[in-house]
């Protein structure tokens, strides 16, 4: 069974009634998905799907599409000699109940080696095997599974600016600071401790982003303009809102030396941030910061930073995070359209299977 999205209208839904192949070809194994996150950030995939071709990970016939989920599948059928039956593995899958990959073996799990996934990063196409995983901990499965993915970009997104040692900014401005991804990237921000760090959000949801503990000052966007226009400030937008963004720039006009666009979570708010005055907005793409490190200190040592990172967060997450676990088709439609909406609760990760639970 598929979940699929219609990419010219995300409120059209339909589920796909398949089921896996009696047979695998050669190098072939089969995972059963046992479960996985569903957050913004899976909306943000959807927006960009053709831009950054989300939408040929997993190819569906058109108007359709299949947006990538993070999760942890175990190998059920292998048709390959070096990839045991039995394996549990982190990585990107379609929401489904199964998947298919064509695999080659590498130290920390295999890779899609499939042709429709050629053109895609490597850490796209990885699938990584959780008892090697130093961040993983059982106990802590429903925030490994909500936070992984997304805490690699928060980390890529601090050690971007860190690099360039924050542009000159004193301040770094954070839009849509409820989502995990940016009460990830507030952590990295914290822990660096090289710039003041400020959230914006809904006013609904000021006093939970603040309970975090991550952020110098939190406001609600109706505050932007009580910000200090006088100091020079990056911002790093994850909300995609075209006003918010706008209000941003226009503010704080010369002293915005960078702005980074990363998500969106109000995806249904996008609009033109063309001639906007300050650092125009520049989009990231986090495998090209992640091949970058990977040149300059090598797979291994760019694994064991993230997961060192990513442990702890997991452990300050554990304070703040509720897991609400679903199942079946019916808990998958409800999570995806209360997600597509903007009506979750920020303390609450949502972690689904197609199965029972």
């Amino acid at each position: 069974m598929h979940f699929d999205v219609d990419r010219t209208d995300f409120h059209r839904t339909r589920l796909v009634d398949d089921t896996a192949p009696a047979d695998l070809a050669e190098g072939q194994v089969l995972l059963e998905l046992e479960s996985f996150a569903f957050t913004a950030n899976n909306i943000t995939y959807a927006v960009a799907g053709d831009m950054l071709q989300y939408w040929g990970f997993f190819p569906a016939d058109a108007p359709w599409g299949r947006i990538p989920v993070m999760g942890i599948g175990c190998v059920v059928r292998s048709n390959h000699p070096g990839i045991d039956e039995g394996g549990r593995y982190f990585g990107f899958f379609p929401m489904a109940d199964f998947h298919v990959v064509d695999a080659s073996p590498t130290a920390e799990g295999f890779v899609d080696r499939g042709e429709h996934r050629a053109p895609h990063a490597a850490t796209y196409r990885s699938f990584n095997l959780v008892e090697r995983d130093p961040a993983y901990d059982p106990a802590l499965e429903g925030q490994y599974l909500v936070a992984r993915g997304l805490f690699i970009t928060s980390f890529l997104v601090d050690d971007f600016l860190g690099s360039h040692a924050d542009f000159g900014a004193s301040t770094v401005v954070i839009t849509s600071a409820s989502s995990r991804t940016s009460i990830a990237l507030a952590h990295r921000l914290q822990a660096r401790g090289s710039v003041r760090v400020v959230g914006l959000t809904s006013a609904a949801h000021v006093d939970f982003v603040t309970s975090v503990g991550l952020y110098d000052e939190v406001l609600a966007y109706d505050d932007i303009e009580t910000l200090d226009r006088a100091q020079d400030t990056v911002v790093v937008d994850m909300s995609g809102n075209a006003e918010v963004l706008g209000r941003i720039h226009r503010h704080h006009a010369d002293h915005l030396v960078y702005s980074c666009r990363v998500g969106a979570t109000h995806w249904d708010a996008g609009g033109p941030t063309a001639d906007l005055p300050g650092a125009p907005p520049t989009f990231f793409f986090a495998p090209t910061q992640i091949k970058v490190r990977s040149q300059e200190w090598g797979r291994e040592v760019f694994e064991a930073r993230v997961g060192a990172a990513l442990a702890d967060f997991l452990r300050h997450s554990s304070g703040w995070m509720t897991i609400e676990r679903g199942s079946g088709p019916d808990d998958v439609e409800r999570v995806y359209r209360s997600t597509l909406a903007g009506g979750n609760d920020p303390a609450t990760g949502h972690v689904l299977t197609f199965g029972a639970p």
